[in-house]
This record gives structure tokens, sequence and C-alpha cells, in this order.
């Protein structure tokens, strides 16, 4: 008998107590630099690397958390089609579409919600990239369109965030539908004469960038988000050519007149409230009146000359 093993350990257990469990997501790794990052430090920086500054994924509620101020109020949105198609691959499209729902308690793959971002009022849209890889189906575009109805209503600005995959392929032609639908809510919004902001995150693409998150009267992305159509690879064996060093990447595009800003995730939210703030003020200053021109005075007419006299 091991005295130590079957007498002394547990005598030293009982008195200082059972070990208490570690929770497993107390340190988390870096994408960009793999340094392990605590949880507090990484939540108190926006989930932004200390290290590196790498911009990491976040949900759509922490983005409207982190951009809207406190109190800001979620709108329910209608509900879609479910299935339209009744698609089938591996598993059902129902199937998956009630997993992500439970996953990530929300109805689809955008959060709607309004409020003010420093003070001046906002309807802002966030995506979330875990439902789905935040692909746009009839859903998507519901969400989009009830969002610019509601900046007209309240005659406010619309902020949108995107984060996608593209659209839905489970939903067919119906998810390409919604890509003139959202082009259509954005107009709604620009011919109220309102702002509209595309805030593009890591990852954007396909119809998404396709259609609405290009048309914003101002483009923004964080740093480093992926931002295109096709993946890389597919324009490198279609063009067969070699594409140049952070192609897609939001330095790149911004280098090459695509984007208006590049903003850190701390940023943010004071630079939308400044171009909110100087939107707003452009759009309430009334035209200088028009004065017309002086009217032009007639030369006067030289006399007749009256000839000879005789």
């Amino acid at each position: 008998m091991n005295w130590i093993s079957e007498w002394a350990l547990p005598k030293i257990k009982t008195l200082f107590g059972a070990p208490r469990e570690v929770p497993e997501n107390l340190w988390h790794k870096c994408p960009g630099c793999e340094q392990m990052v605590f949880h507090r430090d990484l939540e108190r920086n926006l989930h932004v690397c200390p290290q590196c500054g790498h911009h990491m994924r976040i949900g759509a509620r922490q983005r409207l958390d982190y951009t809207l101020d406190e109190g800001w109020q979620r709108i329910e949105l209608p509900k879609a089609p479910a299935d339209p198609l009744r698609f089938r691959d591996q598993r059902r499209y129902g199937d998956r579409l009630r997993e992500a729902q439970a996953k990530a308690g929300q109805e689809d793959a955008v959060v709607v919600a309004h409020g003010t971002i420093e003070g001046n009022r906002a309807v802002a849209a966030a995506f979330e990239f875990s439902f789905m890889g935040g692909s746009m189906g009839a859903g998507v575009g519901e969400a989009l369109v009830t969002a610019a109805r509601l900046a007209v209503l309240q005659d406010a600005p619309l902020v949108v965030f995107t984060a996608s995959g593209g659209a839905r392929m489970q939903e067919g032609a119906v998810s390409l539908m919604q890509m003139p639908r959202t082009v259509i809510a954005t107009r709604m919004v620009k011919e109220a004469g309102l702002p509209f902001i595309v805030v593009l995150a890591d990852p954007t693409t396909g119809g998404v960038t396709a259609s609405f998150a290009m048309l914003g009267d101002i483009q923004i992305a964080e740093p480093g988000a992926l931002i295109g159509f096709a993946g890389a690879r597919v324009i490198e064996q279609t063009v067969r050519e070699k594409l140049p060093e952070g192609f897609q990447r939001a330095e790149y595009l911004l280098e090459h007149g695509i984007l208006d800003m590049v903003v850190k995730r701390g940023e943010m939210r004071p630079t939308l409230a400044r171009l909110i703030g100087l939107l707003r003020q452009a759009e309430r200053q009334p035209e200088p009146a028009r004065t017309p021109p002086p009217l032009a005075l007639a030369a006067p007419a030289e006399p007749e000359s009256a000839g000879p006299l005789g």
C-alpha cells in the first residue's frame, strides 16, 4: 500500500478543498500573430489583438454594442418564407436553418436596431457571420428593406455593417433576387436625402459585395478586412496571372480608390458620429438664394448724322 497516494494526498485535498475547474475560454489565440490573449484584455480592446492589432470577427449584437449608445433598441423583423425551395443536400435546409437560429438566438443573419451614435440618431443593421456565413437570403433582404423604411420613417441615417459570404445557395434564385431588392432599399434612403454609410468587416464577399455593400455614400472598412466578389484563387485561375500582395484587403482597396476610409474598431464610433454630423449639417443648410444677374444696359445709340446743310 502506497501511503502517499492512499492517505496523504486525500488528506491534503480535503484540507485545501477540491480543485476548481478552469473555463476553457479564458485565453484566445490571435489568428494574426498567434499570441494568447487573456479574454478580459480582449474584451477591453474590443476584440482587437493588443499585440499585432488584428481585428477579430465579432457578432452582430457586439457590433451594435460597440457602435450605438447605451439603450439602443432591436427591431423585430418580418418573417421571411422558410425553405422556399425545400432544398436538401446532405441535410435539409430547414434543419440547418433551425440549428443556426437556436445557436445564434436570432431569426436570420442580420440584426436591425435604432438608437444614437454619440447623440446622433441612426438606424443600424449588422450581419452575423456565424449564422450560415452571414449569407443573404430572403430573411436578410427583408431585414435590409425594413431598416431602410425605418430610416426614412425616423428621418435618420442608415449604417450597415457587412460580414458575409454572399448569396445563400440553399435559396437559389430567391437569394439572387435579394441583390436588386437591397439596391432598391438603398435608393429609398438616398431619395429621402438621408446618409447611407457602409462599414465592410471581414469578410465581405459574393452577392453582398456585388449589390448594396458598394453603394454607400461613404465606404468604410476595418483594417485587414477581406473584401471582394470571387476568391483570389478563382480570379488567378481565370486571368492566369499572379495577384498583387494584399489583393482584396481593405488597405489595397483604399489605395486604389474603392474605399473612402479604413478605420480601426476603437475609432469607429466617433468617426461615424462625426460623419453623420457633417452630412446632416450639410443637408440642413439652406441653399444660398440665387440673385438674378444684373440687366445689361443697352449702349446709348449714337446720334444720327444731320448730313450736309443745304
